[in-house]
């Protein structure tokens, strides 16, 4: 059974209810999760195999930054740089468009992912969190990544 790591990026606790959704369509279609709703650098680049997949649930906060379960983890991949070319990825961004920085931190996670030459498997998801149902949108946006594995 194939796991997938989903990597949390929450302030307020929205997108962790959201991760732990999609960790249980995750299982119900046969697959293994591990939620890591505070990112632990080191632990996830020891645990890197090439069947190595995560699924980065970002949500912005303030000015575009990471959400504060997140921000070590997004330093240390700054600062490192690590070569990612056996790790598959998905990204959904969670963000308020009443903002200029709507999405930002996922975006910049999604492509440093990219940069880090990670696959990314599908072209991440954005979420407004003012408009959008973030159930109904990610479910939808969550077959097309199982699709894709």
């Amino acid at each position: 059974m194939q796991n997938i790591d989903i990597l949390v990026a929450t302030t307020s606790g929205n997108t962790e209810y959201l991760a732990d959704q999609l960790s249980n369509q995750l299982q119900e279609a046969g697959y293994s999760t591990t939620l890591h709703y505070e990112p632990d650098y080191s632990d996830l680049m020891e645990s890197l195999t090439d069947q190595s997949v995560w699924l980065c649930c970002v949500a912005s906060h303030g000015a575009g930054e990471y959400a504060d379960s997140m921000i070590d983890f997004a330093e240390e991949l700054h600062t490192h740089k690590p070569q990612l070319a056996e790790l598959r990825f998905g990204v959904i961004a969670v963000g308020d468009s009443c903002y200029d920085t709507f999405c930002a931190a996922g975006r910049d996670c999604d492509a440093m992912l990219a940069i880090l030459g990670a696959k990314r498997l599908i072209t991440h998801l954005e979420i407004d969190m003012s408009q959008d149902d973030p159930d109904e949108k990610s479910s939808t946006w969550l077959q097309s990544f199982i699709q894709s594995l």
